[in-house]
């Protein structure tokens, strides 16, 4: 699929970042260098993208949808302090879903799985 310009210029911003992102940060930080851009268009094309594969919403109770480059099934950690969200990688959960799926006689397509707690950061605050 050939992307739009704007498109492009999304999903790079998406790719390069270390961050979970919501459409209002990226529509902030990508206006000021491409001041033709709407916030319309960002919530279009992140749509179009999460449609296609291209990345993954995020959609968490009671935050703003956000997305994430990580298409690899993982979980969540969201800080109770601070509200930084980060992935985990789980070993072992495709065994466990199997297990479930056999035992239940069910067929998982994809799971959400959160975590909350307090964040390193805002540990090593606390200890100062």
């Amino acid at each position: 699929m050939k992307f739009s310009k704007q498109r492009e210029l999304i999903l790079n911003y998406i790719l390069n970042s270390h961050e979970h992102l919501t459409a209002d940060t990226i529509y902030s930080d990508l206006k000021k260098t491409n001041p033709e851009l709407s916030l319309g268009t960002v919530y279009r094309n992140l749509a179009k993208l999460t449609e296609i594969g291209a990345i993954k919403k995020v959609s968490l109770p009671n935050q703003v949808d956000k997305f994430d480059k990580n298409l690899e099934p993982h979980a969540h950690f969201i800080c109770d302090d601070c509200g930084d969200i980060s992935d985990i990688n789980i070993p072992g959960i495709d065994m466990f879903l199997d297990k479930v799926s056999t035992e239940k006689d069910i067929s998982i397509n994809k799971y959400n799985i959160t975590f909350n707690g307090i964040c390193e950061k805002c540990k090593s605050k606390i200890k100062h």
